[in-house]
């Protein structure tokens, strides 16, 4: 994480006093359910919260303590036994490490999740605005790069709406798939502790208990949740890539919005760079980039090693940080979207109506000749376009093998662009519910 490419809402989740918290209320939560059950003194549980709720925990201090345990959960439990006093000691009864570390871990998966589902929420909006803005706005579309039929710029959004509505869902199912909670022992046989105080733990953490853990939680549940970070960060990218070609100077039908002030270049001065949809393709890279790492981490030894630890340290941070600060500049970009349906108008047109090729192929068809025939006489007077930049429609009126099928109304009702939107109307229903 680095402050360039993170919000404070996200960073809060992982911060140590945040994470410090979420230990003292695993802990806590666990001895009020040993207490309910006897194991424990009921005092010691209110002592516990009493004094343990109100601390402020010192990091400085738990750091110092670890660099001689070197180990992180007993320097805190060393802590917090300096601030709570002897009943401490019956904290972390019939406890491992990993209970407190990877139920920490999902509590905190889960809270990203809920900021990026919120994230896609806010681009799903922006989407559907700025699409319903260009429903009827004709564009051309490409195959290949290469001018293909026209569609509306609308649609174009209504495609990357349908593609966020997925990836929402997702998000929805990743969080569902990490929310466990796992508070059974060393080895997760429960040896040591009432399933009971699992249960109690979960519930007040808005979490569910892990039908079997070993001494960790299955790592299956972590990598399905960073890949499905990847899939999002890649459908970011898509859309980033989208903009990033329609703001070339030789396309210019959309670009990023430049501020009053904003420089583009250090060397020219008329420059206006994509840079910030330049910069979301970069940062889809490094989430995905973290997505191989986590599926690495479900081949644990036994019943647990460490070699997980490391991994997740750093990508639990970095890749849902980095996804909801790409998430929410997109939606700044889509949201300030600069669109020009005069340059589009002017693309569409700069091949001489050479994209209605396939109208004239299937009337031909219609009228009798084969299609090799007819793809034959389409194509040839298509080249003359492609290649001398003639007129489509008028070489094909000067063609008498196309015009012995065709009459010259036939061929120009085929040049009409509402053709092309006719269906407009039926996909916006498709996706939005509404036209």
């Amino acid at each position: 994480m680095i402050p360039r490419y993170s919000r404070p809402e996200m960073t809060a989740i992982w911060s140590p006093e945040t994470k410090f918290r979420i230990w003292f209320e695993i802990e806590a939560h666990a001895l009020d359910a040993m207490a309910e059950i006897g194991v424990v003194p009921k005092e010691a549980a209110v002592t516990v919260w009493e004094k343990g709720g109100a601390a402020t925990f010192d990091i400085d201090r738990i750091d110092e303590i670890e660099r001689t345990t070197k180990h992180d959960v007993i320097a805190f439990l060393t802590h917090l036994a300096e601030i709570v006093g002897e009943d401490a000691r019956f904290v972390h009864q019939g406890m491992t490490s990993s209970d407190v570390l990877d139920t920490c871990f999902n509590v905190q998966l889960v809270r990203a999740a809920d900021l990026l589902i919120a994230d896609v929420d806010a681009l799903l909006a922006a989407l559907k605005r700025r699409a319903f803005e260009h429903k009827d706005t004709v564009t051309i579309g490409r195959s290949h790069g290469i001018h293909a039929e026209p569609v509306t710029f609308g649609v174009k959004l209504a495609q990357a709406y349908a593609e966020f509505d997925r990836c929402r869902a997702r998000l929805v199912a990743a969080r569902a798939e990490v929310a466990t909670c796992a508070i059974s022992g060393a080895v997760g046989s429960f040896a040591n502790i009432d399933p009971r105080v699992e249960e109690h733990v979960a519930e007040k953490l808005g979490l569910v208990p892990e039908p079997v853990s070993t001494q960790v939680i299955p790592r299956d549940r972590h990598a399905m949740y960073f890949a499905t970070l990847g899939v999002v960060a890649s459908s970011i990218e898509r859309l980033a890539t989208e903009i990033r070609h329609l703001q070339r100077t030789e396309v210019l039908e959309a670009e990023e919005y430049f501020s009053p002030g904003q420089k583009g270049s250090s060397a020219m001065p008329h420059k206006r760079n994509p840079v910030l949809t330049e910069n979301l393709t970069g940062l889809a890279r490094l989430v995905r980039g973290m997505a191989l790492p986590a599926m690495e981490n479900v081949a644990l030894w036994h019943e647990r090693d460490i070699s997980h630890s490391s991994v997740e340290r750093m990508i639990g941070p970095d890749a849902t940080v980095t996804l909801d600060f790409a998430l929410v500049r997109l939606t700044g970009v889509i949201d300030k979207l600069l669109v020009y349906p005069q340059n589009m108008k002017k693309n569409l047109d700069r091949l001489g109506g050479l994209v209605h090729s396939q109208r004239v192929l299937l009337a031909l068809t219609q009228k009798g000749v084969s299609r090799e025939d007819a793809y034959r006489l389409v194509q040839r007077n298509a080249m003359r376009v492609w290649e001398q930049g003639a007129d489509f429609l008028a070489e094909l009126k000067g063609d008498p093998d196309v015009t012995a099928a065709l009459t010259d109304a036939e061929l120009e009702e085929k040049f009409d662009l509402g053709y092309h939107t006719k269906h407009v109307d039926t996909i916006f229903r498709r996706v939005f519910g509404t036209a």
